[in-house]
């Protein structure tokens, strides 16, 4: 096994849009979404280990889920969850995880995860994952998974491809564009075109690259985190993280590095893929009735319903009649029914319910 490859699986959001089953509490990456008995984490890190031991993973998380991702992944130490202070998005994110892996192994390669996606074959997701870490070891290069689209969505971002990369398989190219969730009409033109796929939000580069690329495009976060690496792995680390963390802007790393940076490259894969990022992306791949209903958990009576989804708790009853396209789930303590073509409210469901009700009810 290369001991140079490093996984960083980022798992600190909130996942607001899989309320009232996610909440702040427990996000839905420490939930067993898909009914598995393995919560999406868990499955994260399994789909790793034949690629990385078990000492070069890292989980990036909130401070108060470090505790979470210890009894979810036995398997790593205490000192391989890295505790963010508070949110930053995901370049803070990947320049902490940069710094711990600086510390200790400077030619390392690195593959940057979400924890929350949906891997259907496994075993082409971990080809296409060797290939890519060939490919960032034989250049200068920053890259990125894209997902080839099978209908118009607004909720990914998109990836416009360029040339074929040079001595490399087919299925690398340079990025010409990235565009963030269009409205309809464009996803629609991205969609017909055939030279966008779906932003996977998977990375792969090596240490010297990635480095390189926050030197350049976003100096001021590197710096802060350069600062930081002797106090990593010392009893200074909390506070000083914590400062650097305060000082440190809010920012994805898509717009403050890959947006700008010119060795960025797309393998484009199939291995069946979803960011789980909203009910219907669940419902698209759950077992489904002759109307075309899924329930993932429950009791549960349709009658007269099309094309809905429905979580119940495992031992509630329920019957449903007369709904079309719905999303039902009950947590036991809060109820959500909403058309699935509104789900993007659901975030502002949660503001408001926060407003008028506290924290206490997510």
């Amino acid at each position: 096994m290369e001991n140079n490859t490093y996984c960083v699986i980022m798992a600190g959001g909130v996942g607001s849009r899989f309320w009232p089953l996610s909440k702040s509490s427990t996000p839905k990456q420490f939930l067993d979404i898909l009914g598995t008995g393995k919560s999406l984490l868990r499955q994260t890190f399994e789909r790793f280990t034949a690629l990385c031991p078990n000492e070069n993973f890292l989980v990036v998380t909130s401070a108060e889920y470090a505790d979470k991702v210890l009894e979810q992944i036995p398997e790593i130490k205490a000192e391989q969850v890295l505790k963010e202070p508070f949110r930053r998005n995901t370049a803070p994110c990947i320049a902490y995880a940069n710094s711990w892996i600086r510390t200790r192994n400077p030619r390392a390669r690195i593959v940057v995860t979400p924890a929350d996606h949906l891997i259907m074959n496994e075993e082409v997701f971990r080809t296409s994952i060797l290939s890519g870490l060939d490919f960032v070891s034989a250049n200068d290069a920053l890259l990125t998974l894209g997902i080839k689209p099978h209908r118009p969505e607004t909720g990914y971002g998109y990836i416009q491809v360029g040339p074929k990369a040079e001595n490399a398989p087919a299925t690398f190219n340079k990025v010409k564009t990235f565009t963030e969730k269009p409205n309809a009409e464009l996803a629609k033109v991205f969609f017909e075109s055939g030279e966008f796929f779906w932003n996977s939000g998977i990375f792969i580069w090596t240490l010297k690259a990635i480095d390189e690329a926050f030197a350049s495009h976003l100096s001021e976060v590197q710096n802060l985190f350069i600062k930081l690496d002797p106090a990593i792995g010392t009893a200074e680390e909390e506070k000083a993280l914590n400062n650097t963390y305060i000082d440190c802007k809010n920012i994805s790393i898509d717009y403050g590095v890959m947006e700008k940076a010119d060795n960025v490259y797309v393998q484009t894969v199939s291995f069946g893929w979803s960011d789980l990022g909203t009910w219907s992306s669940l419902y698209e791949y759950s077992p489904q009735d002759k109307n075309k209903n899924a329930v993932i958990s429950g009791q549960v009576l349709l009658y007269d319903t099309n094309d809905s989804i429905v979580n119940m708790p495992g031992d509630k009853v329920a019957v449903v009649q007369g709904l079309d396209n719905y999303i039902i789930v009950d947590s036991g303590d809060a109820l959500l029914i909403c058309p699935k073509d509104n789900e993007q409210q659901i975030r502002q469901f949660t503001t408001d319910i926060k407003a008028e009700f506290g924290d206490k009810a997510l």
